[in-house]
């Protein structure tokens, strides 16, 4: 429990720490993509649901037995995000180097699979 308790907390930090910024830097996202003044509610919606999964998985993380079924979805986050940027890249919709922003993701999803896997789920404690 001690690995997911970890995973998911650190998963947690670094999505706060990574997307917290994106908020503030319209101008820079501008520069080499469409700017986002274009597309205000998919990219500012983006970040609010993505921070939204980082507080879950700061959830998760505080108790990965009573919050175990959680662990599916954060899942499917992960490697959804790690399907689509795939999918681009063999469309050669997107450079290699944006497709590369997905190895965290894909690293993150194993590590959420191990989490689901080694985290029994307590019997005792009334799941969700």
């Amino acid at each position: 429990m001690t690995f997911a308790r970890i995973a998911f907390i650190v998963a947690g930090a670094w999505g706060v720490l990574v997307l917290t910024p994106l908020f503030f830097l319209v101008d820079v996202t501008g520069r080499q993509y469409a700017p986002p003044s274009a597309y205000p509610q998919f990219f500012y919606g983006f970040l609010s649901v993505a921070m939204a999964w980082q507080i879950a998985f700061l959830l998760i993380g505080s108790d990965p037995a009573r919050f175990r079924l959680f662990m599916l979805p954060s899942i499917v986050e992960k490697f959804g995000h790690v399907l689509v940027v795939t999918s681009l890249y063999r469309q050669a919709r997107i450079s290699s180097v944006d497709a590369q922003a997905a190895w965290p993701d894909l690293v993150l999803g194993i590590v959420f699979i191990a989490s689901f896997v080694t985290t029994r789920h307590d019997r005792s404690q009334r799941s969700l």
